[in-house]
């Protein structure tokens, strides 16, 4: 009975936005590339393009052998999940694509595993060039490039289980994970770790365009398997987002990142801090406390946990954007001294502040990377997060599913309250209180 290995990956630059997938179909016994599949599909979500590069990979498999055995790895916690039946499916933009990926082997013979990112480059790569051929008007063309799979993995798959019939697509799958993890030779993972033609990031698991995650990507920490559909997950992991106290700079709206001098909250930021643990402390909900490493959200945070009696724990992802050389200086000042950076800036998240600051790409990127970490850590809890304003206003954007402009159309005042609730399915739903008025 063949075995094959499908990699499957999907991307949309703005989820929603321009989308395609890619998937690959590779030999286990000689690590051979025997099918690339990718297209462009046209405006669609993340999570739409992954379950089309994930049917796009069966069907490429199915016509080479139908009785195959096949072990999938994907990048998409959502799409594996889901497909082992471990995790419910209740967006209706998906349900159909799961059905319709599910009748295409029986589920006997396919087995599903989740792997980084980063271990999965040859359909990331295969999407992104897909995005890349829309964007000129042109459907995606194969290269005749090729893979190499680790080949210890490869002839462990490629071998009848030790145990369990041959069709046993889980036992084949747990032979070549263990030869992955035993093996420290090359494989196809690291072979395409370029940048694409365009030179824009990697599409897989989120916006090509600002590297942000896909929005409904779910976090890790699923319920064992049972039988069919898997229950409810319940309590979602909540962030209750609390930007820092004022500081001098905060009233004279002065830039002020990760770059600058790390000022103190000011009595009024500390008057904000108190009143704020007191509120909170009255609701009684918040379980954890995550800080900014900054000063000024450093003591927020203590005074808040101070109250609550709960520690500190410091994230650095969560750090305020480095503004380079506009660190301290008003918008009007950063106008008049650097007016062609600053419309840049303004016109594209891929544009960084003067003087090596950082673009709004890179922070929604490591904001990102950082809220996958809490959202794991923390299923089902609600923790506090004092941060910053880009911070918080990436992590309303991308819960919303609003463009990287909106950045630039949301006012969040000194010492504000959001939450943000991140359900196992991929759900997020937003809370704001955006008035400070009651916390003086």
């Amino acid at each position: 009975m063949p075995r094959f290995v499908v990699e499957a990956d999907g991307g949309s630059r703005g989820n929603p936005g321009p989308a395609g997938y890619g998937a690959v179909v590779l030999d286990p016994a000689t690590g051979e590339t025997l099918a690339e599949r990718a297209e462009y599909i046209g405006v669609a979500t993340n999570n739409v393009a992954e379950y089309k590069g994930l049917i796009a990979g069966l069907r490429a498999a199915h016509e080479l052998a139908p009785d195959a055995v096949v072990l999938v790895r994907m990048d998409s916690k959502l799409v594996v999940e889901q497909m082992s039946g471990r995790w419910k499916i209740k967006h209706p933009d998906m349900k159909p694509l799961a059905a319709e990926a599910a009748k295409i082997l029986p589920r006997s013979q396919v087995t599903y595993e989740w792997i980084p990112r980063e271990k999965n480059k040859h359909a990331d790569r295969l999407a992104n060039e897909a995005m890349d051929a829309g964007k000129r008007g042109r459907q995606w063309e194969p290269s005749g490039s090729t893979a190499v799979f680790d080949r210890s993995a490869a002839r462990a798959l490629a071998a009848p289980p030790a145990s369990g019939p041959p069709g046993d697509a889980a036992a084949g799958a747990a032979a070549v994970r263990a030869a992955l993890a035993a093996s420290a030779a090359p494989t196809a993972d690291t072979l395409f770790a370029e940048p694409t033609a365009s030179g824009e990031p990697a599409a897989s698991g989120g916006s090509a365009a600002s590297g942000e995650p896909a929005a409904e990507e779910a976090p890790a920490g699923a319920p064992a398997a049972g039988t069919g559909w898997g229950p409810d997950l319940g309590a979602p992991a909540t962030l209750v987002l609390l930007r820092h106290g004022e500081t001098a700079l905060t009233p004279q709206k002065r830039f002020s990142g990760s770059g600058g001098t790390d000022p103190e909250l000011s009595p009024a930021g500390r008057r904000q801090a108190a009143a704020v643990a007191e509120a909170l402390a009255a609701r009684g909900t918040v379980q954890a406390v995550v800080s900014s490493p900054l000063r000024r959200c450093r003591e927020t945070a203590q005074a808040v946990a101070d109250r609550l009696g709960l520690p500190v724990a410091i994230e650095e992802g969560l750090r305020e954007t480095d503004f380079g050389a506009w660190e301290g200086l008003t918008f009007a000042e950063v106008r008049a001294r650097f007016p062609d950076d600053l419309q840049a800036w303004l016109d594209s998240p891929k544009a960084a502040p003067t003087g090596g600051g950082e673009s709004f790409a890179t922070v929604t990127r490591r904001v990102s990377a950082a809220r996958d970490r809490l959202v794991s850590a923390h299923a089902g809890r609600t923790v506090l997060v004092v941060t910053h304003v880009t911070p918080v206003k990436t992590l309303v954007r991308l819960a919303l599913g609003a463009p990287p402009e909106s950045l630039f159309k949301m006012e969040l005042s000194a010492a504000s309250l959001s939450a943000v609730a991140y359900y196992a399915d991929g759900n997020a739903s937003v809370r704001l209180l955006n008035d400070t008025g009651h916390l003086r």
